[in-house]
């Protein structure tokens, strides 16, 4: 039974399921990472096809269960506990494909992306709404922290939708699957990639204001120093392209 306090909701169609693991691109050499596993349906597809699979459930009974189904299988591991907490640093290289609950959605992408030495890609079964500001265009509503976060350190693509209506239980929106690649490096040249987005999250935290009012934080000539960037200070965080923040982190960096 699924446990509506852990977000859970089961994805069971094999056709899809087949598409998601499709969009992965996997060898048969690969380790993959699932997370939340459920009731392990995806879990016994992508263990024929890999060489190793690590399975992180947090729900003890689903944990139990799967360690159960699959003790038979030598390239599977089932792992009891929260996926926030799991040492991917710990692991060679790898490979996660998931359908995550929505309610965790963002901290499991940003934990995943602090580990990315090791990690090749994600492909991921979030909420519609998410996917789509993964891989919003400045201008867009959908864009933000989350846009430039996941484009600085991945090539993303939105795959597909799913609709509502094939999960058990069906939750109260689409979701979508999104495919993201590790950069091998990223795509601007930034001298402090802390104080890049230390500047990002300051101006969408404030994305109604103008950039010469939300980043007065970063010094009371912010305004003159956007000029310098050629960046007019009455435009708004969501029009800043990843180049743009880039180049203004870097003129600060200087000051």
């Amino acid at each position: 039974m699924p446990n509506k306090h852990l977000g859970q909701n089961f994805l069971s169609d094999p056709s899809i399921l087949a598409k998601i693991i499709s969009s992965a691109e996997l060898s048969s050499e690969d380790t993959v990472v699932e997370i939340g596993p459920g009731p392990g349906r995806m879990t016994r597809m992508l263990a024929e096809r890999v060489t190793r699979l690590i399975a992180i459930e947090l729900d003890h009974d689903l944990y139990q269960k799967l360690a159960g189904d699959f003790i038979a299988y030598r390239n599977v591991e089932i792992v009891h506990g929260d996926v926030l907490h799991y040492p991917f640093e710990a692991l060679d290289v790898f490979k996660v494909v998931a359908n995550i609950p929505y309610y965790i959605t963002t901290p499991i992408i940003f934990r995943l992306l602090d580990a990315k030495q090791n990690l090749k890609s994600m492909t991921l079964t979030i909420q519609k709404e998410v996917a789509q500001r993964i891989v919003a265009a400045p201008g867009s509503k959908d864009y933000g922290v989350l846009s430039i976060s996941t484009q600085y350190h991945t090539e993303s693509e939105l795959k597909f939708i799913i609709p509502k209506e094939v999960f058990r239980p069906m939750p109260k929106v689409d979701s979508a699957v999104v495919h993201m690649i590790i950069r091998n490096k990223p795509p601007v040249y930034v001298r402090d990639e802390k104080l890049l987005f230390s500047i990002i999250r300051t101006a969408f935290s404030q994305r109604r204001k103008t950039l010469s009012n939300s980043l007065k934080p970063f010094g009371q000539d912010i305004k003159s120093v956007l000029t310098a960037a050629g960046i007019d200070p009455q435009r708004r965080p969501e029009t800043l392209s990843v180049e743009e923040f880039a180049l203004l982190a870097n003129l600060l960096t200087n000051k």
